[in-house]
């Protein structure tokens, strides 16, 4: 494998910014971190600034943030010279949930609570323009600025910006199964909307008399009992889900009029078994289709002609063994090819397509790295910009192609992960910016601007008081084939290389060895280091950036060879003369408590403690789009076979499960069945549970509070100093 430098060497480097480090932190005599800190409102690490959008003519720059570390978010506006962002919004305002700049740049609409609402950026009048109901989303203007559309209730809506009066321009929406709105199956039974698991809503046509809309109707799908126990008696709350094998949800793509209203489906294959990945429109109306089957092995490009409701299939792709993957495709600037995101390769890459020819797609990004987005364009410029981890597996930078000879350059160099918003001329970049040590803030790079300026500022001044370990970052071989493993460590700053410490393996998950600050998780990792823990993550096989067969090791062999990589990792701790062998623990969340909990009960002895939260255990119970990794019972039998009840007389280690059971991703049917079964076996271990948790069971700060405390006590109970 070649390094970082090598890499760099082949890379273009017309345009590369070197960000600043986030602030230092202080040694302020301070109380210990704890999880009341990390719970507490304002929030320590700030509120951080939503995604940026630039004003058509590239000017300024708008987002929502709150620079108190509250909720509310108001809506902020800075120069394209960097200057300090300014407030738009009185104390008093609903708080901004989506906005969109109108195309004379001076003014902003907005949603807010249950309100369409007009904002002037010259002198931050702000007016309501219509009620809409509260709930309404995916906000979104005509291409002559006078329409705004939204979704709400399963429908598209319309507001003429003079005439300021709501009308529905489908009538399809049908509410709910559920009647408890809590949970990723809680969706209407028929909308336009996302599937899911994700997809498209809809897109305007450049001359503003269609609108392409994602189509999705659940009702085909089973009714599944997600009791909702807070009620005032126990309510049966069904939702629309399937299992693998089952069908999914019919999804497809519809033309609406909207002069008449009249919506036409276009006749894609398969709605129930495919997904539609997303839309474009060129410059001349034509449409372009992605879609892929859910198992992931197939996918088609189709382009629909102005004017017309044919499917023209302009590119297919199938590979067997294709397991979750990162799809995505656009119109390229010139309007005449498609620059497709796909795996054709070992790497992620950006492909061009001739929609005229047969040729086969021609990679224009470096095959040394990959991919991981989808093509970024901007109207005023023929370049094109990407998100890749050119220079290591745990970072991720903006790159752009450059429309002339496709040279690629590096455009941010700060160690992290940048996420990167070109403006309509293509000579400003906004970056929203994290690592180890700092939560997301926003910064303006690009011409105009002497050095890298750092916009915001979202942590509390208390964050930047206290000390943050950074990550180390280390490969070792795999003790079962030839991989070079990776994994990120975090150390106690003032780490005692003559004693022994407790090892923390978690959250575990795929592509988890990264430079970044991931939100609460990130905070209990702080928190467990500064009690005199080191934290470990290893990226298990099933991971992005180690190449395609070690991707897709993954497949049909779920808690397999990936748990044989948590044990190479843990064996490569052990040669760390200052950690202590005895005293390991593991966690995670999702598939991380399936990784958690398969450890303990296929290596007993491996680890002394472990936490599993809302864990995957009985393949039969997941999703309709799960059958990417474990595909189907009747085709791949032994997979379903691999249940945790199997292994459940095989533990030895302290065990606390963590579940929700609110939560419709991994039903707590299946914990509760695996924890039946350790109690007839006389198994002894913990179980803690939120009655109206979610699978994001932190979400709700008091039940995070509550849970991971939960987490904290089971791992010092049995991992810490004099424990047993």
């Amino acid at each position: 494998m070649k390094g970082p430098c090598a890499r760099r060497a082949r890379l273009t480097a017309v345009w590369v910014v070197f960000l600043a480090t986030a602030l230092p932190a202080g040694a302020a005599d301070l109380p210990p971190l704890s999880l009341d800190d990390l719970f507490a409102s304002p929030s320590l690490t700030g509120t951080a600034p939503s995604a940026p959008k630039w004003s058509p003519d590239s000017r300024r720059l708008a987002f929502t943030w709150n620079d108190s570390g509250l909720p509310q978010r108001y809506l902020y506006v800075a120069g394209d010279d960097g200057d300090e962002p300014r407030r738009l919004d009185s104390p008093d305002s609903p708080s901004v949930r989506e906005f969109a700049w109108l195309p004379s740049g001076d003014s902003i609409v907005s949603l807010r609570g249950s309100g369409l609402w007009l904002t002037s950026v010259e002198d931050s009048d702000s007016n309501e323009l219509a009620e809409i109901g509260a709930g309404a989303s995916n906000l979104s203007l005509s291409p002559d600025g006078r329409t705004a559309s939204y979704l709400l209730r399963g429908d598209l809506w319309l507001v003429d910006l003079e005439i300021k009066t709501p009308r529905a321009a489908t009538s399809i929406g049908l509410p709910s199964l559920s009647s408890l709105p809590k949970g990723r199956y809680s969706r209407p039974e028929r909308e336009i909307g996302p599937g899911i698991w994700g997809g498209p809503t809809y897109a305007w046509s450049p001359d503003g008399k269609s609108i392409a809309v994602h189509y999705v109707d659940r009702r085909g799908m089973g009714k599944v009992p997600f009791p909702d126990y807070l009620a005032d008696e126990t309510n049966p709350n069904e939702v629309r889900r399937g299992y693998p094998g089952e069908p999914n949800e019919s999804r497809t793509v519809g033309l609406l009029d909207v002069e008449t209203g009249r919506l036409e489906l276009l006749p894609l294959d398969n709605p129930t078994g495919n997904q539609v990945v997303g839309f474009d429109w060129a410059p001349d109306g034509t449409l372009l289709i992605d879609t892929a089957s859910d198992t992931a092995v197939d996918r088609w490009l189709h382009t629909v002609a102005p004017g017309s409701k044919t499917l023209t299939e302009i590119w297919y792709s199938r590979r067997p063994s294709r397991i979750y993957t990162s799809f995505a495709a656009a119109w390229h600037p010139d309007g005449e090819r498609i620059v497709v995101l796909s795996d054709l390769n070992d790497r992620y890459g950006l492909f061009v397509i001739d929609r005229e020819s047969d040729a086969e797609p021609a990679l224009i990004s470096d095959p040394a790295f990959d991919v991981l987005s989808g093509p970024i364009t901007v109207p005023g410029s023929n370049d094109l910009f990407f998100h890749g981890n050119g220079v290591n597996t745990y970072e991720r930078h903006v790159y752009r192609i450059a429309a002339g000879d496709g040279g690629i350059s590096q455009i941010t160099a700060m160690a992290g992960q940048s996420t990167g918003y070109p403006s309509p001329d293509g000579k400003h970049l906004a970056v929203l910016h994290n690592n180890d040590t700092a939560p997301t803030d926003l910064y303006l790079v690009g011409p105009g601007v002497a050095d890298a300026k750092r916009l915001t500022t979202s942590p509390l001044p208390e964050f930047f008081e206290r000390d943050w370990a950074a990550g180390r970052y280390v490969s070792f071989p795999s003790e079962i084939d030839d991989y070079t493993l990776h994994a990120r460590i975090l150390e106690p700053a003032d780490l005692d290389p003559t004693k022994k410490y407790p090892v923390l393996f978690g959250p575990m998950y795929s592509n988890t060895a990264r430079n970044r600050w991931a939100g609460t998780y990130s905070g209990v990792q702080q928190l467990m280091v500064s009690k005199g823990y080191i934290v470990v993550q290893v990226d298990v096989r099933g991971s992005t950036g180690y190449g395609r067969d070690f991707r897709e090791e993954f497949l049909v062999d779920f808690a397999g060879d990936d748990i044989e990589d948590i044990e190479s990792a843990v064996n490569y701790m052990k040669t760390l003369h200052y950690v202590d062998g005895e005293r390991l623990g593991i966690w995670g969340s999702s598939y991380g408590g399936t990784l958690s909990i398969y450890t303990l009960l296929k290596k007993p002895g491996l680890f002394r403690a472990g936490v599993a939260a809302a864990a995957a255990v009985d393949p039969f119970f997941f999703g309709t789009d799960d059958v990417a990794i474990v595909r189907r019972p009747d085709t791949h039998p032994t997979v379903f076979a691999n249940q945790a009840v199997r292994y459940a007389g095989n533990l030895e280690d302290h065990l606390l499960l963590i579940h929700g059971m609110q939560d419709q991703i991994v039903p707590f049917r299946t914990t509760a069945a695996l924890a039946d079964e350790l109690i007839r076996l006389g198994k002894d271990f913990d179980f803690a549970f939120a009655a109206g948790a979610t699978h994001s069971w932190s979400r709700e700060p008091y039940y995070g509070r509550y849970l991971f405390g939960k987490l904290m006590e089971h791992f010092d109970r049995y991992l810490g100093p004099g424990s047993q």
